[in-house]
């Protein structure tokens, strides 16, 4: 294993028996025993292959019960595979579960003490960084009271006090920031954006996009235990935050009964989205121009009014515009048809999922026909907010200079 190379799993996964009956109970244990897996078992993470560099940062997302913690707890070493291997080269400090390795009836400078000996900590290396640990949690004098009177808040806090005494060659942390209040929070970010700097390794859990952008550079997204997409940072969340968009919504365009339409006054006859006819379309890049062409079919030969809008996947609308608003209408085509040409020479839409609609109206733009959709992903390396990216420039600012990382 190349030194550089600190995690390896190869067709890693974790089963469990499914057990319903005290029955189903003993006979997965007489199997654990045994050394052999019988009856029915449910696979919560498959086919799972990573390989993490020293001095990367991965951010895990997926949904809950996707096999995040599943999958840290196999590259910790707290569960063993039931599929495939992980091979670990370096010391791992984890931040799992709330309270995990903590021992509930011992003081939180015990456990201090407890953690820095299972570390390999001399009492000379603890007593040169009692202080600095004590200082990082800021719990105040309940350092010195039972584990089990702590909030949650502060478990986390003394949990990654002692990590960051510790500087391990790979964190791992689930969650930790989404359960201390903001000013710890901001504690622990700068603290991981320092360890990243001087060559540390993350892995961080969170179902907050931007931390995940703000820490990581490559991601893995975990759908119902599988890899969904692995990858730069940017690109793998952006098509999970698009995914959530269009769950929300409800999963694509609705459907059209074509022999309905076609007997409308008018109906859209075909759409092209840069050239393209399909549903999903190629994602185009954040400031890249789009030409949308729609051909329109009048029944009685009348011109129609032609209105084409962009909404976000879960609905928000986001620009319409439509021929008698600007003064224009539909060339008329040899057929019959009418055809309506539409080019947005930069498009300001900041990276997420789309839906771009054409929806063909009468004379007066009084009543609406038809709608025919399309679906379009727009990427881009941004962690600006909103929908699109307004032209704006700072004054009276100095460069922010962030730690350099590989």
């Amino acid at each position: 294993m190349s030194a550089d190379l600190l995690v390896q799993a190869s067709g890693l996964g974790k089963s469990y028996p499914r057990v319903f009956r005290r029955s189903d109970r003993l006979r997965a244990l007489l199997g654990l025993l045994a050394g052999r897996q019988t009856g029915e078992v449910t696979p919560v993470l498959q086919d799972i292959d990573l390989s993490v560099l020293r001095g990367q940062s991965l951010g895990l997302i997926g949904d809950n019960g996707a096999g995040k913690s599943t999958l840290l707890k196999l590259l910790t070493g707290v569960l063993t595979p039931s599929q495939g291997s992980v091979r670990v080269n370096g010391r791992i400090g984890a931040l799992l579960e709330l309270g995990a390795g903590f021992h509930p009836e011992y003081s939180g400078r015990d456990n201090i003490a407890m953690a820095a000996a299972l570390q390999g900590f001399s009492a000379d290396e603890l007593a040169a960084r009692l202080s600095d640990i004590i200082a990082f949690a800021d719990i105040g004098h309940y350092i010195d009271e039972p584990v089990k009177h702590y909030s949650s808040g502060m478990v986390v806090r003394l949990g990654f006090a002692i990590v960051a005494a510790t500087r391990p060659d790979l964190l791992i942390t689930d969650e930790v920031l989404a359960v201390g209040d903001e000013s710890f929070q901001k504690k622990c970010v700068r603290w991981m954006e320092d360890y990243l700097a001087q060559g540390g390794t993350l892995i961080l859990v969170s179902h907050s996009m931007y931390h995940i952008q703000k820490l990581c550079r490559q991601a893995l997204w975990l759908r119902q235990g599988r890899m969904q997409a692995c990858g730069d940072v940017y690109e793998v969340t952006q098509a999970y935050l698009a995914y959530h968009e269009r769950k929300s919504a409800g999963e694509g365009p609705a459907a059209r009964d074509l022999d309905a339409v076609r007997g409308l006054e008018f109906h859209v006859r075909g759409m092209r989205v840069n050239g393209e006819e399909a549903e999903t379309l190629t994602p185009v890049d954040h400031g890249a121009p789009l030409t949308v062409e729609a051909t329109i079919a009048s029944r009685d030969g009348r011109v129609p009014v032609v209105n084409i809008g962009i909404a976000r996947a879960d609905g928000t609308p986001v620009y319409g515009v439509s021929t008698d608003m600007d003064g224009v209408q539909p060339a008329p085509l040899a057929d019959g048809d009418y055809r309506i040409v539409l080019h947005f020479p930069a498009l300001p839409l900041l990276p997420a999922s789309y839906t771009i609609r054409v929806h063909p109206l009468d004379t007066e733009g009084m009543r609406l026909f038809d709608t025919l959709e399309r679906l379009l992903t727009v990427r881009g390396r941004s962690s600006e907010s909103g929908l699109v990216r307004l032209a704006h420039t700072w004054e009276h600012a100095a460069p922010l200079v962030r730690p350099r990382r590989e």
